[in-house]
């Protein structure tokens, strides 16, 4: 996308926001699976956050099809997926530092996670 000048930005914010709703993706996870967040250290953008990276969580519900800002921001396109609300336990992010019973919840793009059992591992 293109740098806007000031005079463009009132218009182009009045079109709307990032969600792609009208767009017909499947989504990849359902609430109540099971997931693993890719372990990644990108050059540019991401929206994981390096504490939730390489961690198992689960997927409480799925928010629709966005834009993925990691790739709208190199550039290279909307990259139109869903975005999930994944539940980590204190625990499983920080150790036994963790307090039990205790959760964080992390919105997380599609290109973030994997199905558990896919290959990578949990890092406490």
């Amino acid at each position: 996308m293109p740098l806007l000048r000031a005079d463009q930005v009132e218009a182009v914010l009045s079109r709307g926001h990032s969600t792609r709703v009208a767009l017909d993706i499947p989504p990849r996870f359902r609430s109540g699976q099971a997931v693993l967040t890719k372990n990644i250290n990108p050059q540019g953008h991401t929206r994981l956050p390096r504490y939730a990276r390489g961690r198992k969580g689960l997927v409480l519900r799925d928010h629709g099809v966005f834009v993925f800002p990691d790739s709208s921001a190199a550039g290279t396109g909307d990259c139109p997926q869903h975005l999930y609300a994944v539940r980590f336990s204190a625990a499983e992010l920080w150790g036994p530092e963790g307090e039990p019973g205790q959760y964080v919840i992390v919105d997380l793009f599609e290109d973030y996670l994997l199905p558990v059992g896919a290959g990578a591992t949990s890092a406490k």
